[in-house]
């Protein structure tokens, strides 16, 4: 059968997505390329939450083509996801090298896509299996997508629609599944995790969620971890579900964008510094030793120096654990991109960087402080060097592929093992470890 090269890029949204399709396709019999040279086809999943995104998706489409032109047999390329979502149909005059475009909403029709550009015949049935083929310990699971906060810089509303939580019974299938393959750590994700099951005809929470998935995962002893919650979020029920539920990790990761109330204001978000200083204390004194990630950007039009000043020293005082930084992006067809106050290119980075240094010394201290204790491992890889083997994991407090890693050099595991580590020394964001013995625990 014909094999198929997956090319992810952007968020982990666009990874859950990929394995959707990718197991839509296998259970039509469609094999899986790791090389251009075995590819009979190739699925680009793109994304475009900033214009440099945008343009890394269409370079990568673009060098793939040229790969594709040199190769003995033609091999079309689909692009799926935020790019045509967010552009359409003139993608077809611009990007002619591209055999099919589907978009973030037209994914499940993956298996009809390819066999019309590979000129394959015949039905499409239902499919009835797992739609995900995650191997390892680790996996993404999306709870909802789309979003209505209309965010004045943020074009995710325009590429992914309106909110809409996914139903319960998709997701306790999709972890049921998940964990007797093995998984062992549950990483809920969305567009605004924080207000799932809201749009209900009988409403929930995420916080109800968080209890069934925990249930669900308590005989395998499995992790959930809950990303990209808003301030708003932050409810008493879910702050109680987080520190009284021993599955549900205490790390949390709330996206702030700034601190001062005017440039909130303009952002189309809410709050302020005093009310964002009370919520990060409340949940320091609520859920001792839990551990925060956050986002702060930097330029946004009208932004001055007193503002840029207030954020820089707002993100010294909560001293984050993790803290991603961006220079605001005008995105074509926001309301940002139309303010006449833009902040010229060189004071936006050179604020950029201020605040990147700030926040990983910040960070490069928070990982040090966790030296000398003992944690759980998840092995992610095994990588052969000079000095021998090492194993590549990440403990409870690192979200994986975001925050660093802890690296062992002594001991035996396999990738997905759960092992457990005395933490001995760090440098930057990573970790250094030595799996303990049976007999030293």
């Amino acid at each position: 059968m014909a094999q198929v090269l997956y090319v992810t890029l952007g968020c982990a949204k666009n990874e859950v997505d990929t394995d959707r399709m990718r197991a839509l396709l296998s259970g039509e019999g469609f094999g899986e390329a790791f090389e251009v040279d075995e590819a009979d086809v190739i699925i680009v999943n793109t994304c475009s939450f900033l214009a440099s995104a945008t343009s890394e998706s269409i370079e990568a489409t673009l060098e793939l083509a040229d790969e594709v032109a040199e190769g003995v047999r033609k091999r079309p390329i689909v692009m799926c996801g935020c790019v045509p979502s967010r552009y359409g149909d003139e993608l077809c005059d611009e990007l002619p090298e591209v055999a099919a475009f589907v978009r973030a909403d037209e994914e499940d029709n993956i298996v009809s896509v390819v066999r019309e550009v590979l000129g394959i015949e015949g039905e499409t049935l239902p499919w009835h299996g797992a739609l995900r083929t995650v191997e390892g310990s680790s996996a993404y699971i999306k709870i909802s997508d789309g979003c209505d906060r209309f965010c004045t810089f943020c074009a995710i509303p325009y590429i992914r629609g309106p909110y809409f939580s996914r139903p319960f019974e998709e997701i306790a299938a999709e972890v049921t599944a998940l964990a007797e393959g093995g998984v062992r750590e549950f990483v809920l994700i969305g567009q605004d995790t924080g207000i799932w099951g809201s749009d209900f005809e009988e409403p929930r929470t995420l916080a109800w969620l968080l209890r069934e998935v925990a249930a669900l995962v308590r005989d395998v002893h499995g992790w959930v971890r809950v990303l990209y919650l808003q301030p708003e979020g932050m409810t008493d029920e879910l702050i109680a579900t987080i520190r009284d539920t021993p599955e549900v990790l205490p790390y949390i990761d709330i996206p702030i964008q700034h601190c001062s109330s005017r440039v909130l204001r303009e952002m189309g978000r809410s709050g302020s510094p005093e009310e964002l200083h009370a919520l990060f204390s409340r949940l320091r004194a609520e859920i001792p030793g839990m551990v925060l990630r956050t986002t702060g950007m930097a330029g946004f039009p009208g932004e001055t120096d007193e503002e840029a000043e207030e954020l820089y020293e707002f993100l010294a005082a909560e001293e984050f654990d993790y803290t991603s930084v961006f220079a605001y992006s005008p995105e074509e067809g926001t309301a940002a991109a139309a303010m006449d106050n833009q902040v010229d290119e060189d004071v936006k980075l050179e604020r950029t960087q201020r605040l990147i240094d700030l926040t990983e010394q910040l960070g490069f201290a928070a990982t040090a402080s966790h030296v000398g204790e003992r944690v759980e491992v998840i092995i992610d890889g095994i990588e052969e060097g000079d000095e021998g083997v090492e194993f590549v994991g990440h403990t409870w407090f690192q979200a994986p592929d975001s925050d660093g890693a802890v690296h062992l050099s002594n001991g035996e595991a396999a990738v997905g093992d759960i092992v457990t580590v005395d933490l001995v020394d760090a440098f930057c964001y990573e970790l250094i470890g030595e799996m303990v013995t049976e007999g030293e625990r």
